[in-house]
């Protein structure tokens, strides 16, 4: 255990050389790979221990002073967290593109795909990393005038398709869904503001639109992460056009129950406004007005018939527990029965 503490202060100091440090001056394509193959093994370090808090916790410890001994040496050192690690060699890259010191012949290295054929093994993943990264923006903008619009847009598809790389890699590799998982819980944290947390559920939806048979595995632990996501989840029933959402509900029973579900919590958590006259939200989602509601239900009858007599019978169930009064404000489950009958 003392061996990966030491091994992971290193690494945390070899974050803070890479995006601070003249040293960098000195660094080769060996060099360069070497420092990957350490933020890998942070990564590593994250995925095994990260449902581990014992281990966690003395993670934390060695973090705490690592970090207190490079907030000395190096004005302006961003403190590296246990989540951090997750995401070890995004950092090392961000790091090392705002470094002014990064010399010529490395900053080649990364941007030219060419070198990736003729370099040493050890470098293969290296070489040419910004240019894949580029390629696939420059793809996506060149791209979408050609092809039909897409539900999702462009970016969301092409991110997608990303996405199901990642973990059907990281699934091959090692064969639990919690690396994987934990993968998909870094890039959440990740996604801070509400326009970013937007378009990671479009990337979400496109993702488990995709068609192609050798990403089923990869779809299953998506799906499976996200019906344990309820804020995501819900967030995404809200934001996502109904369009979309049909047509993932269409794919999946699974999430079409979830997403049912979903919406039979939002009504539970109505209130009538008298000064309103409406249905309004008390606890959950203030964004879905009852009219909305009362929407996405249509949408999902209507996209799934097979559903709209038992929930009615549900709701007609719980009008009854209601008082079973005809009197509009007395019954949510009553006016929306109302409201899809019309």
């Amino acid at each position: 255990m003392e061996t990966a503490l030491r091994n992971l202060s290193s690494s945390v100091e070899l974050l803070a050389v890479a995006a601070q440090s003249g040293a960098v001056e000195q660094w080769d394509d060996h060099s360069l790979s070497t420092a990957f193959d350490w933020a890998r093994y942070c990564e590593h370090l994250s995925s095994r221990f990260h449902n581990n808090p014992a281990v966690r916790g003395v993670m934390e410890e060695r973090l705490q002073l690592t970090n207190a001994r490079l907030r000395a040496a190096f004005p302006g050192y961003t403190e590296v967290s246990f989540s951090d690690l997750s995401r070890c060699q995004h950092h090392l890259l961000t790091g090392l593109l705002n470094n002014p010191k990064l010399p010529v012949s490395t900053m080649k290295l990364l941007f030219d795909r060419n070198t990736a054929d003729s370099t040493h093994s050890g470098s293969v993943d290296v070489a040419g990393l910004c240019s894949h990264i580029i390629q696939c923006k420059s793809a996506c903008k060149v791209l979408s005038p050609l092809i039909p619009p897409s539900a999702v847009g462009a970016d969301a598809e092409v991110q997608g398709g990303l996405l199901m790389e990642r973990l059907g890699a990281l699934i091959r590799q090692g064969g639990e869904a919690c690396r994987a998982e934990h993968f998909l819980d870094s890039v959440l944290q990740g996604c801070e503001g509400a326009a970013a947390a937007e378009h990671f559920c479009l990337v979400i939806a496109a993702a488990l639109l995709t068609t192609t048979d050798s990403e089923t595995a990869s779809q299953d632990v998506l799906l499976d992460w996200l019906l344990k996501k309820h804020s995501t989840l819900q967030h995404m029933c809200s934001a996502l056009p109904s369009t979309l959402l049909m047509d993932l509900v269409k794919e999946n029973l699974k999430l079409r129950d979830t997403y049912c579900d979903v919406l039979k919590k939002w009504a539970s958590d109505m209130e009538y406004s008298i000064s309103d006259g409406e249905w309004v939200q008390s606890r959950t989602n203030p964004s879905v007005s009852f009219q909305k509601l009362t929407e996405h239900f249509q949408a999902l009858f209507e996209t799934c018939p097979s559903l709209r007599d038992d929930v009615e019978k549900e709701f007609n169930a719980l009008k009854i527990s209601d008082g079973d009064f005809d009197v509009r404000g007395l019954s949510v489950w009553g006016d929306l029965l109302s409201e899809l009958h019309k």
